[in-house]
């Protein structure tokens, strides 16, 4: 495998070796090594210093179940420090299947205008895109699957991400060529739009080689196996991630009216459970499972049809419900789903624009429960309005222009769908990780523990933080973490068939606690301190119903969470 660095200046790229301390990461770990390498720390997010590097993970490429996603990352215009964001989709299958290791972009235009970056197996080269310049993402996904064939992966980025909005995300294309899987979280969309690429065009390789072929074999089967018995398999199947609305709400965790309460009364009409109904009621091009990557076995996606049965947008995931259902008090799925369409087409992150609309209404610029309004306000960021931008910018820099206190957000970025008052492991999650406020980052509501009570959810969130953070490094989904935690050994045997390796049964954990070693160091080189791994201070003193509780876990215990990596 290689490195394949693209200048986007000069438009010249070139392919070089992996250097020995990168050679054992991929993912997340690799990008928190090429930044503490390579990226000053006080560099400006959109300035030429930056680098927006595209990682797939080690088991990358070989179309094992829930394990071909790719790691986007560079410094966050978020939140000024580390930011990893993965997605399914084809980019990571293709890029390993080029042998790329990493694909980095480096430097800054001088000259305005807009490349599509060709990716192929004979090289790199920067097409005209001054044509796509302006158009929502399912509009160009079309175009160039028509200009370079429909067997290429793409990457593409917005109006969003060419407005160098803050909630910008990196669109992939699906199994299906629907730009869907969005690494959506930390700006990373506006970091691609300051390089001037408006789209990623990449290529299909050869399915990398397996060091030991018979042991892979072996390992996969094993994994396999696992993971579709896990019932947690089925339940992902049936209902997608949208399961989690009523299990979060009987929690007293899911957020309503801007964060202010953690149940809604109507979660009932927007649940996993109603939306399998309704789907099923529709027929038509609506289904309630659906696989974002080739050979995956979980298939936790869904397409959502409108009453005609016509498909509206895929996925309606969990996040997207919390913040732009629950926390603005709209309790239908198709209101929530013509914004989830329209927040894709912008390429935007509908978890940061959620919340930032429901800070919005907080300060009365909309109504709780006026989806119309809502849409009107997505409206206004497509046309880049000066409120427009304001929300296209984030929660807090929302907060900030209309003098809201109550804004839920961490190192600027916005806190996803589990109320920490009520989830406190997965809240000391969002205050410490380096990566802010990401309920991916170490998600904690599964673990056997009392939500409510502030003891023993630093070790809990330690935990899932330093297991997230390696299977972000194998390029692993959240859900084959069922497979793998009830298989734990074939990590090892899959690292040590593909590579040729002899690592042992903690390498998972290893992984994990390199990664965040990394990303804290590079946290630290851009300024970052103990003061930072903090939840809003609104968030320790206003009671959360129906418990009625705050975020009380001590700040010393958080302060040495990570002690002992």
């Amino acid at each position: 495998m290689h490195v394949l660095r693209v200048n986007v200046r000069e438009q010249q790229a070139q392919r070089e070796p992996v250097p020995v301390s990168w050679q054992h990461l991929g993912g997340r770990g690799l990008i928190a090594r090429v930044l503490v390498d390579e990226v000053p720390g006080e560099c400006h997010p959109l300035g030429p210093r930056n680098k927006l590097i595209f990682a797939p993970g080690l088991l990358v490429g070989h179309r094992l179940s829930s394990c071909d996603r790719i790691s986007i990352g560079g410094k966050s215009p978020l939140t000024g420090g580390v930011k990893e964001s993965n997605a399914g989709g084809r980019t990571g299958y293709h890029l390993a299947s080029l042998g790329i290791k990493a694909l980095i972009l480096e430097d800054r235009p001088t000259q305005e205008g807009w490349w599509v970056l060709h990716v192929g197996p004979d090289g790199v080269r920067f097409d005209p895109g001054d044509d796509l310049a302006g158009l929502g993402v399912y509009a160009v996904a079309p175009a160039l699957l028509e200009r370079y064939g429909d067997q290429v992966a793409i990457a593409l980025i917005g109006p969003g991400g060419e407005m160098g909005l803050a909630s910008a995300g990196i669109q992939n294309i699906d199994k299906d060529r629907t730009p869907s899987r969005i690494s959506a979280r930390g700006g990373l969309g506006a970091v691609m739009g300051s390089k001037g690429i408006k789209a990623i065009v990449i290529e299909e390789g050869q399915q990398p080689p397996i060091a030991r072929p018979e042991a892979w074999k072996a390992a996969r089967k094993a994994y396999h196996r696992s993971l579709l018995a896990h019932p947690q398999t089925k339940i992902y199947a049936d209902f997608g991630t949208a399961a989690m609305t009523n299990m979060c709400n009987s929690f007293g965790g899911l957020p309503t009216r801007n964060f202010s309460r953690g149940q809604f009364e109507q979660a009932e009409r927007i649940s996993g459970e109603a939306m399998r109904e309704l789907i099923l009621a529709r027929d038509g091009e609506g289904e309630t499972t659906h696989a974002c990557m080739a050979g995956c076995s979980i298939r936790c996606s869904n397409v959502f049809p409108d009453a005609t049965g016509k498909a509206v947008v895929s996925p309606v995931e969990y996040e997207t419900i919390g913040l732009m259902g629950s926390n603005l008090e709209i309790d239908s799925l198709d209101t929530i789903a013509r914004m989830n369409w329209e927040v894709n087409d912008l390429g935007l992150d509908t978890i940061e624009v959620g919340a930032a609309l429901g800070v919005a209404a907080e300060a009365g610029v909309m109504a709780f429960g006026d989806g119309e309004r809502a849409l009107d306000l997505l409206r206004e960021i497509r046309e880049g309005t000066p409120l427009g931008r304001v929300l296209g910018q984030g929660a807090a820099v929302t907060g900030r222009v209309l003098g809201v206190e109550r804004v839920p957000a961490v190192k600027g970025q916005a806190i996803s769908a589990y109320d920490p008052r009520a989830i406190k492991g997965t809240g000391v999650t969002y205050a410490t990780s380096p990566q802010g406020a990401d309920h991916t980052a170490g998600l904690t509501i599964r673990a056997p523990i009392d939500h409510l009570d502030p003891a023993g959810q630093v070790e809990v969130s330690r935990k899932a933080q330093i297991s997230m953070a390696g299977y972000d490094t194998l390029g692993a989904c959240i859900f084959a973490g069922f497979g793998f935690a009830a298989a734990p050994e074939t990590i090892r045997d899959l690292l040590n068939a593909r590579y040729g390796w002899e690592v042992g049964p903690d390498i998972l954990a290893q992984l994990g606690r390199e990664t965040l070693r990394l990303e804290r160091e590079f946290n630290r080189r851009a300024g970052f301190t103990p003061a930072d791994d903090r939840l809003p201070e609104w968030m320790t003193r206003t009671p959360l119903p129906p418990h009625d509780t705050v975020f009380d876990v001590s700040p010393v215990e958080m302060d040495h969470i990570f002690d002992e990596l």
